[in-house]
Order: structure tokens, then C-alpha cells, then sequence
């Protein structure tokens, strides 16, 4: 007869042997599995097993990963494979680096170094690992995301599911409506480039007891960049562009997040952006002072003491967004720097050096505004999406003068667009700066109709949409 000691130790063995079963039996209404299942009862699968490799490595949750890869697209990595080779390359060698996986012998490849210009001069370091580490890091974000967000703050809403840096503003707005009128604006200096190993791999170990987890885990962090053909060592940080990176900034941030917890301040976090908010400069001042000590001591981080700063909300930028007091109430603008950001992509766009068609332009520019407007539709100031239409439509205007080029040109198009004689010689013969003649002399010309049966997406009508569908 089994014993019934030797009976439990037989379930527990079988409930290992099929991982999966349990996110199979999770289903969302589009009929895919849940990423991130219940754990109300903070449980979590690193702390019940050391078998959290093969869960990783399931069918199902690779067929997953593949698909979120295959969605975000993206460059290819140090060996060159495209997304569209991906699963060519699968196919014929999934199986041995599903073995080196198993076995904890895999070797993850250096990332490529890619340098992205900010608009203040400086500039992003960011790391493109190859697609099959990105699929990999996919499969190892799905399942460590399922242990580690369930224990992470409310307050914190950076790369994490049915949240957004919408929510993230909203709070801060509740704050200060509530009269928290000062805020710490925390600035983390080259946060992603600073992350301790050690300390983040601790943090890590917390819940995740496979050592070959943990050990691929620091292996992606210390893979390495491939500068100019030469692989450079990195000690520290982890490189912005892999899918696992978000997640592994949210785990050693999280003992930020709890400090402020446990003192009770008013806060919100957005990955590396952090804004305390409080009821008086002094109080800020201190807070400001001890936070800095905190990360210096505790995690190692250093605050940019020229970035951050104790002051009013009016006069501080959050994820691209400025809340400022208007007639008692406070309202959602879009901040100045973000504006000034705007245009220099728009000059971009719309340069008249590059002698694009006037039809490609409206293309590249609509793909632009789409996205962009949906973000900042949250703003509570669509005057100031009119002005940027204006502006948007005297850039083109400019363009196309330009391109129009000989005299004779510009006199057969003007007498198409309806304009009287007197002012078709005008214009036509003109030698002032072609910035000057796309305002009011070409505005009648060349009106917002034109340019709307061109198809050049309207800012304002777009953001109606969107608020109105809220």
C-alpha cells in the first residue's frame, strides 16, 4: 500500500511535470491566454518550484513570446537575423538551444550599440539584442512578470499591464487637487546604465529559486555591447531595448517604491521618473535631501541634482505633460519641452532640402501626428493643437512653393488654385523668402480644404474624437 506521505510527494511531482496547465485553463475574452494570472494570495511560481525553466520553455508560452516578437518587428541584432528569418532559423535550431537552455549552458550574444540624440545635446544609449535573445527575454518577461507585479505599488505605472502614463498623470492631478501643492521632481542620472548586478540579481532571488533562471539573467546583463565590431564588458546596468530590461528597472526601483510607502508619502512613478508631492517647500526639501541618501546608500543610484528639483507642478514637466492652476482648477497642458520636441520632428518631416513628393510628406507626417496625438489627448488645451496645425500647414506650404521652383510653374499652379491675375503676377514674380511667402500670401491659396483633400490628418478634428469617445 502507498503511504499517504508517498501519495502528496506523487501530486506535487505531477503538478511540476505540467507547468502550463494552469495558464491553459486561464483564458482572456479574445480567447488568449492571460500574460498575468490571479495571485491573490501572493503566491508565485519561483517560490513553490525550481523548475521555472520548463515553464518558460513551453509550448504555449514560447508561441506567445514569438508573436509579441514578430509584433514589435524591430532591427536585427550582432548576427544580423531578421524577425522574418526567425522562424526559419527556429525550426532548425530551436531544439539544441531549448538543450543549452535546460542544461544552463546557453550563451546569450552581445547587444547592439545604438546611440539615439536627445534634444537637449546629449545622447541615449540604447542595445539591440539579437531576435532570438529578444524572444528569449519575451518568454522569461512573461513568466517573471506573472511573480514579481502582483508585490509591486500601486503608485508605480511603468511597463506594467492595464496601466499607462495616462493613469500615472491622473494620480499626480489627484494630489494636487488635494493640496499637495509641492512636488520632488526626482531625476535618477543614467539610471539604466548604473543598475548594480548584484544588487538587482538579489532582489531577483528573492522569488526566483531556479538557479538557471538566475543565471541566464545575468548573463543577459553582463552579455555586453558590440561597439564598431569591438565587444565591450559591461559591469553595470542593463541595456535599454531588450523586453526584459522594463521589468528587472520596476524590481530594484520596488524598494524605492516601499520606502515611500512606509513613510507615507504622495507619489507616482513611471519607470525612472519619480514625482513625490507634498504641502510645503520645506517638507520637499527634506524629502528631496533624505530620498537622495536613500538610493546613493541603498541601491547605488545617483540623483541628478541639476534635473531634479522642489518645486510648484506649474513649473515641472511629467511624461510630457504640465499640470498648472487655472481659475482655481488644475488643468492638463502639454509641456513646453515636448512642444519644442514636436517641432524639431516636424522640421524634419517637412524640411524642403529633401525634395520629397508633397503626397509622401502628408504620409510620414500622419503616421507621426497619429500616434502623437493619441498620447497627448489627454491635454485639456486644444488651442494649442490649432496653432500647431497652422504652423504644420505653413511647413508645408513653404515645401511646396519650393518645389514648384520656376515662374512659369508657380503662375500655371496659382491660376489653377483660383487666385486673380493681379495676384497670381505677384506672387508668381516674388523673390521674398520662401517662410514668408507660405504665410498669409499663400494661406488664401493653398487653405485647410487643400490640404484635407490631400489627406493631412487634422489634429484637432482627431483629438475631438478621441475625447468625445472617453
Amino acid at each position: 500500500m502507498v503511504s499517504s506521505r508517498n501519495m502528496s510527494r506523487r501530486q506535487k511531482t505531477l503538478q511540476r511535470v505540467c507547468p502550463e496547465k494552469k495558464a491553459v485553463q486561464l483564458q482572456t475574452t479574445q480567447g488568449e491566454p492571460s500574460m498575468y494570472p490571479a495571485q491573490t494570495k501572493g503566491k508565485s511560481h519561483g517560490e513553490q518550484n525550481n523548475d521555472l525553466m520548463e515553464e518558460v520553455l513551453s509550448r504555449q508560452n514560447m508561441l506567445k513570446a514569438l508573436r509579441r516578437v514578430e509584433k514589435n518587428e524591430g532591427a536585427p541584432g550582432i548576427d544580423n537575423l531578421t524577425v522574418e528569418s526567425l522562424k526559419p532559423y527556429l525550426r532548425q535550431n530551436w531544439l539544441l538551444i531549448k538543450e543549452q537552455l535546460l542544461k544552463g549552458d546557453y550563451k546569450p550574444q552581445p547587444v547592439l550599440r545604438v546611440e539615439i540624440p536627445k534634444p537637449n545635446g546629449e545622447k541615449r544609449l540604447l542595445g539591440i539584442p539579437t531576435v532570438i535573445d529578444r524572444l528569449i527575454q519575451q518568454a522569461l518577461l512573461q513568466i517573471l512578470t506573472e511573480i514579481f507585479d502582483p508585490g509591486f505599488s500601486p503608485f508605480s505605472f511603468g511597463f506594467r499591464l492595464n496601466r499607462k502614463a495616462h493613469d500615472a498623470v491622473i494620480q499626480a492631478k489627484q494630489y494636487i487637487e488635494e493640496g499637495y501643492q509641492w512636488v520632488v521632481d526626482l531625476d535618477i542620472e543614467k539610471f539604466f546604465d548604473r543598475i548594480n548586478h548584484d544588487l538587482l540579481m538579489a532582489r531577483v532571488a528573492r522569488k526566483v529559486k531556479d538557479k538557471r533562471i538566475l543565471k541566464l539573467i545575468r548573463l543577459y546583463l553582463q552579455s555586453g555591447v558590440m561597439v564598431n565590431g569591438v565587444k565591450i564588458q559591461t559591469g553595470e546596468g542593463t541595456p535599454q531595448g531588450g523586453p526584459l530590461s522594463p521589468l528587472l528597472a520596476n524590481i530594484i526601483l520596488d524598494d524605492l517604491d516601499k520606502e515611500l510607502e512606509k513613510r507615507g508619502h504622495k507619489f507616482v512613478r513611471y519607470a525612472d521618473d519619480n514625482n513625490i508631492y507634498l504641502k510645503s517647500k520645506r517638507a520637499g526639501q527634506r524629502v528631496m535631501e533624505s530620498i537622495t541618501t536613500f538610493l546613493k546608500v541603498k541601491l547605488r543610484l545617483k540623483v541628478n541634482l541639476q534635473k531634479s528639483a522642489v518645486d510648484i507642478p506649474d513649473k515641472r514637466k511629467f511624461l510630457g505633460f504640465n499640470l498648472y492652476h487655472y481659475h482655481k482648477r488644475i488643468r492638463i497642458r502639454i509641456a513646453p519641452q515636448t512642444i519644442k520636441r514636436f517641432k524639431i520632428k516636424i522640421r524634419e518631416i517637412t524640411s524642403r532640402n529633401n525634395g520629397q513628393n508633397i503626397i509622401k510628406r502628408i504620409l510620414r507626417l500622419n503616421l507621426y501626428l497619429r500616434g502623437w496625438i493619441q498620447y497627448f489627448s489627454l491635454s485639456d488645451t486644444p488651442y494649442i493643437l490649432k496653432m500647431l496645425e497652422g504652423w504644420i500647414r505653413r511647413r508645408l506650404r513653404m515645401c511646396l512653393w519650393k518645389q514648384w521652383k520656376k515662374i512659369h510653374t508657380k503662375y500655371r499652379n496659382l491660376i489653377i488654385l483660383g487666385l486673380p491675375d493681379w495676384a497670381v503676377l505677384s506672387l508668381a514674380n516674388t523673390r521674398k523668402a520662401y517662410w514668408h511667402i507660405a504665410g498669409d500670401s499663400l494661406n488664401s491659396a493653398l487653405p485647410i480644404t487643400y490640404w484635407a483633400n490631400l489627406g493631412l490628418m487634422s489634429l484637432t478634428n482627431r483629438y475631438g474624437d478621441i475625447r468625445s469617445a472617453l
